[in-house]
């Protein structure tokens, strides 16, 4: 559910970047020599920012770095061997994150290990520039920072961006994200996230459940639905006008705000005629039985040969290895 811009302190179309020698390096143009720098870390990092398109140094710390110092000595690196691309944005009080998106060099990895051509992975010149004066970077941050921290934690197995939900389910739904959740108990709670900040009216929100039961049925799964709310205010009227379609069409959905904080924690309301108290991330599973995931972990093998798309595959939110 995108937006445009809600915090007044923001300046959404000025950011600045940071300037790279004008000379590339033979470290930063050659790939084969640049496979000799990465860890399995970078790696990951790149197929992550490929995924999600964009992630701040404080999203970046949490997931994959035991602190800021190390993290942003490691970023700023890469950053210089183009493997990734950065920008800050410029606000009217105080100052922002540097934000990180895919570089060129690092595209060029992602083409070369999956055999495809640069034009492949969908990088462009100005794909920095693009997401960074896009109005709708306020929501993709949104949704990225509140699935970071739940990575960050440990709670998440896999985590899909829209592009990716889009891609296997977009002939019914286009959620902002899915994610499977691991519970204390061993199980998984599968789940679809729907970023709500207001711009859309509650008929047209109203409009996407009918999608969310035309999968169920069609694929013989069960996957819930949480909202995330931009207000208490939003959330109540977003749950009057809910309460009735999701009855009748066996949907389960929970909603939240921002105001009740970590999104682990009892934070989820589920709809219901008479609603129940606010339930954890790990108790969700045993409030509705018999839950079954849309999507399964299983990697999704490349084809041999050079191709005209990037093979697809979920992208674990942890790294491999805990570097650094």
């Amino acid at each position: 559910m995108p937006t445009t811009s809600p915090n007044p302190g923001y300046v959404p179309r000025a950011a600045s970047r940071r300037r790279r020698p004008a000379q590339p390096s033979r470290a930063r143009s050659d790939l084969a020599q640049l496979a000799t720098r990465l860890t399995p870390r970078d790696v990951w990092l790149i197929e992550v920012l490929h995924e999600h398109k964009v992630l701040t140094s404080h999203h970046i710390t949490a997931l994959a770095f035991t602190g800021h110092r190390t993290a942003n000595r490691r970023l700023r690196e890469l950053y210089f061997m183009g493997v990734v691309d950065s920008f800050r944005p410029l606000r009217q009080r105080g100052s922002a994150p540097e934000h990180y998106t895919l570089g060129k060099a690092g595209a060029e990895l992602l083409a070369a290990r999956a055999g495809c051509d640069l034009a492949a992975t969908g990088w462009r010149k100005d794909a920095c520039a693009r997401i960074a004066f896009s109005p709708t970077l306020d929501h993709t941050l949104g949704v990225n920072t509140l699935l970071v921290h739940l990575a960050a934690a440990g709670h998440l197995t896999q985590w899909l961006s829209e592009r990716s939900a889009t891609r296997l389910w977009g002939d019914w739904i286009h959620p902002d994200a899915y994610a499977h959740a691991s519970l204390p108990t061993g199980e998984v709670l599968p789940f679809f996230l729907e970023y709500d900040t207001g711009s859309y009216n509650l008929a047209r929100v109203e409009a996407k459940l009918p999608g969310y039961a035309a999968l169920a049925a069609t694929t013989g799964t069960r996957t819930p639905l949480l909202i995330h709310t931009g207000g208490a205010r939003r959330e109540a009227a977003l749950r009057h006008r809910l309460a009735e379609s999701a009855d009748r069409l066996d949907l389960p959905v929970a909603t939240t705000n921002p105001a009740l904080g970590d999104p682990a924690n009892p934070v989820w309301l589920p709809l219901a005629s008479t609603p129940t108290r606010r339930l954890a991330l790990s108790e969700l599973a045993a409030h509705w039985p018999g839950l079954a995931p849309a999507h399964t972990p299983e990697t999704v093998s490349a084809p041999s040969g050079r191709h005209a798309t990037l093979p697809w595959r979920p992208i674990r939110p942890q790294p491999p290895t805990p570097e650094g």
